[in-house]
């Protein structure tokens, strides 16, 4: 395993830990409004400062994206690592057991390496660009389905900037004519996960963060899924406008999204 591997799976189970005792009394857990639909506890800073400390101690010269404390030393280094401490904060505020940390680090702006961790189901899903995708130390693969009429899709709806709201739903309407059915867990980096070990077989949604997408998008890629924006370039880390599918779902996915974002 990469070194720099080890050490964002320390980091992440470290945040885990964090957040699984905060669950046990929400009662104390204190939150803020950042905007509309848009929420952050003392957890997620918590979490956050912890994962921050376990890198800085081990790579103290990296640059840091992070949802919460936001960017430190970018353009000082060729090493970046990109942060969700929470990803699904209005899930755990609710007591919905559907949320993560997501970690990732980029090199030259190529993101490299990628972990993933629901603490609920103890699920970890790593990956190394070139190496592949895993789950708990299993490999991983995306689904063979290929059929649309039996694909599950997965999305998330579009609460906090809510520009895009009215092409979502006709999205959304399109692709439940034409699939199996769709699902909206409300946490963007699992639901990229999903799709890398075959749990749904695609995934979309507009107006996402880097720190939402930038981990559970290279272990799709890795478990052999393509990862495109809603037109199929590669714009999706710098627009949050994001689709991920096995190659031959995505190729149905996108004429059905395309046609209403053009």
């Amino acid at each position: 395993m990469h070194p720099i591997l080890t050490i964002a799976i320390k980091a992440a189970r470290r945040a885990g830990n964090i957040i699984q005792r905060a669950s046990l009394n929400m009662e104390s857990v204190r939150v803020e409004n950042k905007k509309h639909n848009d929420f952050v506890s003392d957890v997620d800073r918590a979490a956050e400062a912890a994962i921050i400390d376990v890198i800085m101690e081990a790579y103290p010269k990296h640059a840091i994206l992070a949802e919460e404390s936001g960017a430190k030393g970018i353009g000082e280094s060729e090493y970046e690592w990109i942060i969700d401490p929470l990803d699904g904060t209005t899930n755990f505020l609710h007591g919905h057991p559907q949320y993560c940390i997501s970690i990732a680090m980029a090199h030259r702006g190529q993101i490299q390496q990628a972990v993933v961790y629901d603490p609920n189901r103890n699920d970890l899903f790593t990956a190394s660009r070139g190496v592949g995708s895993f789950l708990n130390d299993r490999r991983i693969r995306v689904s063979k389905r290929i059929n649309m009429n039996e694909c599950l899709i997965a999305t998330g709806f579009p609460v906090v900037d809510q520009s895009m709201l009215d092409t979502h739903f006709a999205i959304l309407k399109d692709v439940l004519g034409k699939t199996a059915g769709a699902r909206r867990e409300g946490s963007a980096a699992l639901d990229l996960c999903n799709v890398a070990c075959g749990r749904v077989d695609g995934f979309f949604e507009f107006n996402l963060k880097p720190w939402d997408i930038a981990a559970g998008s290279l272990i799709v890629q890795e478990a052999g899924g393509i990862v495109t924006d809603m037109l199929g370039e590669q714009t999706w880390l710098e627009s949050g406008d994001i689709v991920a599918a096995p190659p031959k779902v995505l190729g149905q996915l996108l004429p059905i999204i395309g046609k209403h974002v053009k």
